[in-house]
C-alpha cells in the first residue's frame, strides 16, 4: 500500500477496520545562511561534514544538499517522517555546530512532478 496516497489508506483503514501500519516518508527543503567567510571557515570541517552527507545519502534520507554560486545560502531536500527529524539531523551537523551555517528553515514539501 506504500505508493497509495496517506489519505485513502486512512479511508481504507476506516472502512475494512484495519490498520494497514504504513510509515509514509515525506519531503523537507531547507534553506539555510553560511557565515561570512564560509570558505575559510569549514575548511577543517568539511570532510567530516561531506562523509555524514554521504551516510545520508546512502540510506536516501538526504536527495540532494548545496550552497548556492555565491556561498551565502544552502539549499537541500531530505526525505524523513518528520519535520522534526530534519531539524535534528542538521542541529547535530558539524556546520552548524561550527557556526558555519548560521540560520536554516525547514518546510514540507511537494514533488509536482
Amino acid at each position: 500500500h506504500s505508493n497509495l496516497p496517506p489519505l485513502f489508506v486512512n479511508i481504507l483503514g476506516l472502512i475494512y477496520k484495519k490498520d494497514f501500519n504504513v510509515d509514509f516518508m515525506a519531503r523537507f527543503v531547507l534553506w539555510g545562511t553560511y557565515c561570512e567567510n564560509a570558505l575559510e571557515m569549514r575548511t577543517p570541517f568539511r570532510a567530516q561534514h561531506l562523509d555524514r552527507l554521504d551516510t545520508f545519502k546512502k540510506q536516501g534520507v538526504l536527495i540532494t544538499l548545496g550552497p548556492t554560486n555565491c556561498n551565502t545560502q544552502v539549499f537541500g531536500i531530505f526525505e524523513a517522517k518528520s519535520i522534526e527529524i530534519v531539524r535534528q539531523l542538521i542541529e547535530e551537523d558539524v556546520y552548524w555546530k561550527e557556526k558555519i551555517w548560521t540560520d536554516f528553515k525547514v518546510y514540507p514539501w511537494t514533488q509536482a512532478f
